[in-house]
């Protein structure tokens, strides 16, 4: 690494993890703030208050990742610029892609964090803040989801179950209707419980009573047992309560899963996952984004150029975080394609960056848009 490289890495680093830093603490104290009477009154333990903000860490760097990332190279190259550092290295041959080019692998670095964090940590920590603070009846162990119903369009069974617990893999209460490819009903499996086997991907039905039928809805035969083992049953605890699930809440292997076991429903109950499984693999790549457009619009030659760029990355983040939750809407209501509702926003606002890295290397003011025209005085 060249020195150059390490001069502006030592300074962007330093602002940068002071800015996370700084995020992190004011979110602690006013989150604590609004929640510290609810740990009170319903007596949460200290470990499961440190488990909480533990599960909420992840979410939050992938909020506060970018905004940190904005306000680090804004400082650092404003800086930089105040003191003629950019001007003497300019003078002295080295280009401007070359001065920000090692903080442009610090927005990579970002991206690959915020990528490894939003695929599967920080989905479940808002599913985590719901489970604590909103459904306080759900940390009681009696308590779970009660009548569920489960259609397998593909495998043409229909799973009737009174009550389970998501994330577990004991069912209570089951009626499982088994019918052939003409909706005829063919077997009835009636059991007290069912445990699901993730290691040999069976089920373990419990004091069962399962009943056959012939094409006419005869019984045929009846059978007890106090177990039975399934073997060639496709279904698992996580499709058994993906009727209840929101696509917010799932990781990236989730969403797979869901579509993938759930590709017969209607495009429009498919649109909010298929969205949101491009959203998780679109948002990182807001951080890289972020750099292209701070990084020339932090380089200024005067005191008035500097405030007006700073300025106008700011409102350039403002209005690509406003652009990213229009078109999440518009994919969620399946008005847009999924991929488009989760690129557009990168896709527009990196071509915007590029643009104005262009300018930038070139010693070129960026072309700005005149709402009023300027009138010029007649001479007297």
């Amino acid at each position: 690494m060249r020195l150059l490289d390490r001069y502006v890495l030592r300074y962007f680093l330093q602002a940068y993890f002071y800015c996370i830093a700084g995020f992190i603490s004011i979110w602690f104290i006013f989150d604590i703030s609004d929640n510290i009477s609810t740990f009170l009154e319903e007596r949460i333990s200290r470990a499961l208050i440190v488990k909480y903000y533990l599960t909420q860490v992840p979410q939050i760097l992938v909020m506060l990742l970018p905004v940190a990332l904005l306000l680090a190279l804004l400082f650092v190259l404003g800086r930089m610029s105040r003191s003629n550092e950019v001007v003497s290295m300019l003078t002295a041959g080295v280009s401007v892609p070359r001065i920000i080019a090692p903080l442009l692998a610090a927005g990579l670095l970002t991206t690959a964090a915020s990528t490894a964090l939003n695929y599967s940590l920080a989905p479940h920590a808002e599913f985590a803040r719901k489970k604590l603070l909103e459904d306080t009846e759900s940390r009681r162990p009696q308590l779970g989801l009660m009548a569920q119903i489960f259609r397998n369009r593909t495998d043409n069974r229909t799973w009737f179950i009174q009550q389970f617990r998501p994330g577990e893999n004991k069912f209570t209460t089951l009626h499982i209707v088994q019918q052939d490819a003409n909706d005829n009903i063919t077997v009835n499996y009636i059991a007290t419980s069912a445990v699901y086997h993730p290691e040999t991907k069976t089920w373990e039905l419990q004091a069962v009573k399962i009943v056959h039928y012939d094409e006419a809805g005869n019984i045929t035969k009846i059978e007890g047992a106090a177990s039975r083992t399934i073997t060639d049953w496709s279904e698992t605890p996580f499709r058994l309560s993906s009727a209840n699930l929101r696509a917010e809440f799932l990781s990236v292997p989730e969403l797979q899963e869901y579509l993938q076991f759930n590709s017969d429903f209607p495009p429009t109950l498919l649109a909010p996952f298929a969205t949101h499984l491009q959203y998780r693999l679109a948002l990182p790549w807001m951080c890289i984004v972020i750099a292209l457009i701070a990084a020339p619009l932090g380089i200024g030659y005067s005191r008035r150029g500097i405030l007006s760029s700073v300025a106008a990355a700011i409102l350039i983040a403002f209005a690509m975080n406003f652009a990213m939750h229009l078109f999440l809407a518009l994919g969620e209501g399946a008005r847009i394609p999924n991929w488009a509702a989760a690129w557009t926003p990168d896709i527009i606002f990196g071509v915007l960056g590029l643009v104005l890295l262009y300018y930038r290397s070139n010693n070129r003011e960026p072309p700005r848009l005149r709402l009023f025209g300027q009138q010029r005085l007649a001479p007297q």
